[in-house]
């Protein structure tokens, strides 16, 4: 049985191989972008397998009336992708508060809307899928990233919580983590990004960043749609999983270095609760 998908950001990037990857194999897509112009190509191949919707997630009102769209046309919904996000790059005392506040509303703000509007649906009707499209920057950083850094682990806490709380009403949910893949326009900006106006006290480490991004190993995006349909048609499926071959090889020593850390100071934590260390045994 074919599935129904609505997908946000679906004119470029790992959107838009989610989005095929769905259609070629038969499935329904309720397909957004902020210029839905950018999915002709894909009605003229899909027909009205496809629904494109101009949707800017940052508008409330339009994403529940997209959504509401969405279920009139196809009839129910499946599987809701929150992919529409971008890059805000810079130092932290570079960025300025309407940076700041634009990356939240679209990379976390907007994935709230949607899970919103559709749950009433996936409610009644039983079930669905909610796969949220975090990072590899969701668990960990990197300089220059942490406005971007700090909606994706938002992201991350908001829907571990999202699976515990509709968990009873058969919905499930997926952390999806990619590292770097080789999309239209990561050279250029991270791919749409946004750069705050660098302080030439970061130019170096900005040269040294650059040189690192320059040295992965990019991903295949169509090789991520590929991989979302098993995700999807998983009958338990998992609550986080990367995607690409750096989430495992980053977050690793990260969280084993975190582990340690508090481990070495766990005498320091009990006194800040008013406990002393046991004392060692004879």
């Amino acid at each position: 049985m074919s599935k129904v998908w609505f997908v946000t950001g679906s004119s470029r990037g790992l959107g838009r191989n989610f989005v095929e990857a769905a259609l070629s194999r038969g499935d329904k897509v309720a397909a957004t972008a902020r210029n839905p112009k950018h999915l002709d190509d894909l009605v003229a191949v899909y027909g009205d397998n496809v629904l494109p919707l101009a949707l800017d997630v940052t508008d409330k009102a339009a994403v529940f009336g997209g959504v509401r769209r969405a279920v009139e046309y196809f009839g129910r919904l499946d599987v809701i992708v929150n992919n529409a996000a971008y890059g805000l790059f810079g130092a932290v005392e570079e960025l300025t508060e309407q940076q700041l506040r634009d990356q939240m509303e679209t990379n976390l703000i907007g994935p709230i809307w949607v899970v919103q509007a559709a749950l009433p649906h996936l409610r009644e009707q039983g079930g669905g899928h909610i796969i949220q499209i975090s990072s590899v920057g969701g668990l960990t950083v990197f300089p220059l990233g942490g406005g971007y850094v700090a909606s994706k682990w938002a992201l991350e806490g908001l829907s571990e919580t999202l699976a515990q709380e509709v968990a009873a009403f058969g919905v499930k949910v997926t952390l999806v983590e990619p590292g770097s893949y080789a999309t239209a326009g990561y050279a250029t900006e991270r791919a749409g990004g946004v750069t705050a106006d660098p302080s030439p006290l970061y130019d170096g480490l900005r040269a040294s960043f650059a040189e690192f991004a320059t040295s992965l190993d990019l991903g295949d995006p169509a090789a991520a749609g590929r991989a979302i349909l098993e995700i999807a048609d998983a009958d338990n499926p998992p609550l986080r999983v990367f995607f690409g071959i750096h989430g495992n090889q980053i977050v690793s020593q990260v969280y084993a270095d975190r582990l340690k850390t508090w481990s070495d100071w766990q005498d320091l934590s009990a006194r800040a609760h008013g406990h002393s260390p046991a004392a060692p045994a004879r």
